[in-house]
């Protein structure tokens, strides 16, 4: 059975709608490593993120999406802070056919609450007595296009039967 778009009165289609419901840090953590263990401070440290979605379908149109970042600082063999930071987003998605709500979850949602992830993990480093980190944008179309990739490659070839 083919899927429809929804049609408006005038039988155009009707255009997917996303909105922030609300949005909340579920969980924040920061350890300033060098501090605790005494390091002196030397040299340009490299910072690593990792970026990690995770969703679910709530009630009727309501939908959540769970952005999990971590940022590690390393000077030589020096970990400077860990930082990792669960920022939820709660999200109405209306008039979207059921193929498009998976990908409007995992691009579209979490590009809407990046912004108030990034000042967080910005003011959190900031406070921590370093230089504020300022997330780079994330294009999450691409993530999107890896995870898929990478699902596909981990299932199981089909048997051939035979004759």
């Amino acid at each position: 059975m083919a899927e429809t778009e929804p049609q408006g009165a005038a039988g155009a289609p009707v255009t997917p709608q996303v909105r922030i419901l609300t949005h909340f840090v579920r969980d924040l953590s920061f350890e300033n490593v060098a501090a605790i263990e005494g390091h002196r401070l030397e040299g340009q440290p490299n910072i690593s993120v990792t970026v990690n979605l995770d969703g679910k379908h709530l009630e009727a149109d309501h939908y959540q999406v769970l952005m999990k970042l971590s940022c590690k600082a390393v000077a030589g063999t020096t970990t400077r802070f860990l930082t990792e930071l669960e920022y939820c987003g709660v999200f109405s998605i209306q008039n979207a056919p059921e193929s498009h709500i998976h990908p409007i979850m995992f691009i579209e949602c979490p590009r809407q609450i990046l912004p108030f992830a990034r000042r967080v993990i910005a003011d959190v480093t900031r406070d921590g007595g370093y230089p504020p980190v300022m997330l780079d944008n994330v294009d999450f179309a691409v993530l999107y296009r890896q995870k898929l990739d990478q699902l596909r490659q981990q299932q199981p070839a089909p048997e051939s039967k035979p004759n």
